[in-house]
Protein backbone atom coordinates (compact mmCIF):
# COMPACT_ATOMS: atom_id res chain seq x y z
CA UNK A 1 0.00 0.00 0.00
CA UNK A 2 1.03 3.35 -0.98
CA UNK A 3 1.35 6.54 1.44
CA UNK A 4 -1.02 8.05 -0.38
CA UNK A 5 -3.25 5.68 0.32
CA UNK A 6 -2.51 5.53 3.92
CA UNK A 7 -3.25 9.06 4.15
CA UNK A 8 -6.11 8.89 2.42
CA UNK A 9 -7.54 5.95 4.92
CA UNK A 10 -6.21 8.33 7.63
CA UNK A 11 -8.39 11.23 6.72
CA UNK A 12 -11.29 9.18 5.57
CA UNK A 13 -11.30 7.11 9.09
CA UNK A 14 -11.04 10.99 10.81
CA UNK A 15 -14.20 11.79 9.03
CA UNK A 16 -15.83 8.80 9.39
CA UNK A 17 -15.38 8.72 13.39
CA UNK A 18 -15.91 12.17 14.22
CA UNK A 19 -19.31 12.00 11.97
CA UNK A 20 -20.37 8.96 13.87
CA UNK A 21 -19.51 10.96 17.12
CA UNK A 22 -21.00 13.93 16.19
CA UNK A 23 -24.74 11.71 15.70
CA UNK A 24 -24.37 9.56 18.71
CA UNK A 25 -23.47 11.66 21.16
CA UNK A 26 -26.03 12.77 24.08
CA UNK A 27 -24.41 16.62 24.67
CA UNK A 28 -25.31 18.73 22.16
CA UNK A 29 -22.34 21.04 22.48
CA UNK A 30 -20.05 18.08 21.78
CA UNK A 31 -22.25 16.92 18.57
CA UNK A 32 -21.22 20.22 17.26
CA UNK A 33 -17.75 20.15 18.28
CA UNK A 34 -17.17 16.68 16.39
CA UNK A 35 -19.49 18.49 13.43
CA UNK A 36 -16.61 20.96 13.26
CA UNK A 37 -13.93 18.06 13.53
CA UNK A 38 -15.84 16.31 10.52
CA UNK A 39 -15.68 19.58 8.45
CA UNK A 40 -12.43 20.14 9.20
CA UNK A 41 -11.39 16.76 8.09
CA UNK A 42 -13.41 17.20 5.09
CA UNK A 43 -11.35 19.99 4.02
CA UNK A 44 -8.08 17.74 5.03
CA UNK A 45 -9.25 15.73 2.09
CA UNK A 46 -9.72 18.39 -0.19
CA UNK A 47 -6.58 19.75 0.47
CA UNK A 48 -4.97 16.36 0.04
CA UNK A 49 -6.33 16.10 -3.49
CA UNK A 50 -4.78 19.73 -3.83
CA UNK A 51 -8.28 21.38 -4.46
CA UNK A 52 -6.97 24.29 -2.50
CA UNK A 53 -10.09 26.68 -3.20
CA UNK A 54 -12.70 24.04 -2.49
CA UNK A 55 -10.79 23.25 1.13
CA UNK A 56 -10.65 27.35 1.79
CA UNK A 57 -14.54 27.57 0.81
CA UNK A 58 -14.93 24.30 3.20
CA UNK A 59 -13.20 25.90 6.34
CA UNK A 60 -14.50 29.55 5.57
CA UNK A 61 -18.69 28.44 4.75
CA UNK A 62 -19.05 25.33 6.82
CA UNK A 63 -16.68 25.56 9.78
CA UNK A 64 -16.39 29.17 10.08
CA UNK A 65 -19.83 30.10 8.96
CA UNK A 66 -22.56 27.49 9.63
CA UNK A 67 -20.94 25.58 12.85
CA UNK A 68 -19.83 28.64 14.71
CA UNK A 69 -23.78 29.65 14.26
CA UNK A 70 -24.80 26.49 15.25
CA UNK A 71 -22.08 27.09 18.44
CA UNK A 72 -23.55 30.77 19.12
CA UNK A 73 -27.10 29.23 18.95
CA UNK A 74 -26.55 26.80 21.39
CA UNK A 75 -25.13 29.34 23.96
CA UNK A 76 -27.61 31.69 23.24
CA UNK A 77 -30.75 29.14 23.84
CA UNK A 78 -28.42 28.14 27.33
CA UNK A 79 -28.59 24.58 26.69
CA UNK A 80 -24.96 23.66 26.47
CA UNK A 81 -24.70 21.59 29.07
CA UNK A 82 -27.86 19.44 28.40
CA UNK A 83 -28.18 16.25 27.50
CA UNK A 84 -30.34 15.41 24.39
CA UNK A 85 -33.34 12.81 24.78
CA UNK A 86 -32.18 9.53 24.66
CA UNK A 87 -33.83 7.93 21.51
CA UNK A 88 -36.62 5.10 21.00
CA UNK A 89 -35.49 1.79 20.72
CA UNK A 90 -37.66 0.73 17.68
CA UNK A 91 -36.04 3.98 16.15
CA UNK A 92 -32.50 2.44 17.06
CA UNK A 93 -33.19 -0.38 15.12
CA UNK A 94 -34.67 1.22 12.41
CA UNK A 95 -32.18 3.97 12.03
CA UNK A 96 -29.32 0.88 12.13
CA UNK A 97 -30.98 -1.61 9.53
CA UNK A 98 -31.80 1.72 7.70
CA UNK A 99 -27.81 2.34 7.43
CA UNK A 100 -27.22 -1.43 6.59
CA UNK A 101 -29.32 -1.37 3.54
CA UNK A 102 -28.52 1.56 2.33
CA UNK A 103 -24.38 0.11 2.92
CA UNK A 104 -25.58 -2.94 0.99
CA UNK A 105 -26.87 -0.71 -1.77
CA UNK A 106 -24.17 1.36 -2.03
CA UNK A 107 -21.85 -1.79 -2.60
CA UNK A 108 -23.76 -3.42 -4.72
CA UNK A 109 -23.78 -0.30 -7.27
CA UNK A 110 -19.90 0.08 -6.71
CA UNK A 111 -19.36 -3.51 -7.56
CA UNK A 112 -21.14 -3.90 -10.58
CA UNK A 113 -19.30 -0.80 -12.45
CA UNK A 114 -16.30 -1.18 -13.86
CA UNK A 115 -14.41 2.04 -12.95
CA UNK A 116 -11.54 2.78 -15.63
CA UNK A 117 -8.57 5.12 -14.84
CA UNK A 118 -9.12 8.92 -16.04
CA UNK A 119 -6.97 9.51 -19.22
CA UNK A 120 -8.22 12.91 -19.41
CA UNK A 121 -5.63 15.98 -18.84
CA UNK A 122 -5.87 17.78 -15.86
CA UNK A 123 -8.11 20.55 -15.39
CA UNK A 124 -6.19 23.95 -13.94
CA UNK A 125 -7.45 24.97 -11.01
CA UNK A 126 -6.22 28.55 -10.60
CA UNK A 127 -7.78 30.22 -7.76
CA UNK A 128 -8.37 33.17 -10.16
CA UNK A 129 -9.73 31.62 -13.06
CA UNK A 130 -12.02 29.76 -10.26
CA UNK A 131 -13.42 33.17 -9.46
CA UNK A 132 -14.00 34.69 -12.91
CA UNK A 133 -15.97 31.48 -13.80
CA UNK A 134 -18.18 31.55 -10.23
CA UNK A 135 -19.03 35.22 -11.45
CA UNK A 136 -19.83 34.46 -14.84
CA UNK A 137 -22.82 34.24 -16.89
CA UNK A 138 -21.82 32.89 -19.83
CA UNK A 139 -22.97 29.04 -20.02
CA UNK A 140 -20.65 27.73 -18.20
CA UNK A 141 -20.78 30.39 -15.31
CA UNK A 142 -21.31 29.58 -11.72
CA UNK A 143 -23.25 32.70 -10.61
CA UNK A 144 -26.42 30.68 -9.63
CA UNK A 145 -24.99 28.46 -7.40
CA UNK A 146 -23.00 31.08 -5.54
CA UNK A 147 -26.06 32.67 -4.81
CA UNK A 148 -27.61 29.59 -3.26
CA UNK A 149 -24.51 29.33 -0.96
CA UNK A 150 -25.33 32.63 -0.22
CA UNK A 151 -28.83 32.07 0.06
CA UNK A 152 -27.92 29.62 2.55
CA UNK A 153 -25.94 31.13 4.74
CA UNK A 154 -28.92 33.50 5.48
CA UNK A 155 -31.26 30.69 5.94
CA UNK A 156 -28.43 29.22 8.60
CA UNK A 157 -28.74 32.98 10.09
CA UNK A 158 -32.28 33.59 10.18
CA UNK A 159 -32.43 29.30 11.55
CA UNK A 160 -29.82 30.44 14.37
CA UNK A 161 -31.95 33.38 14.77
CA UNK A 162 -35.53 31.30 15.35
CA UNK A 163 -33.60 28.95 17.73
CA UNK A 164 -31.54 31.63 20.35
CA UNK A 165 -35.46 33.33 20.69
CA UNK A 166 -36.07 32.22 24.16
CA UNK A 167 -39.51 30.98 24.59
CA UNK A 168 -41.41 31.62 27.84
CA UNK A 169 -41.03 29.62 31.08
CA UNK A 170 -44.08 28.18 31.83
Amino acid sequence: MSASAIIFYCISTFILLTGILSVTTRKIFRSSIWLLFSLVGIAGLYFWMDMNFIAAVQIIVYVGGIVVLIIFSIFLTQKAGEQMPKAITGRKVFSILSVLAGLAFIYRVISLNEFHPNTTTVVNANVSEIGTQMLSTTEHGFVLPFEAISMLLLAAMIGCIVIAIKSKPE
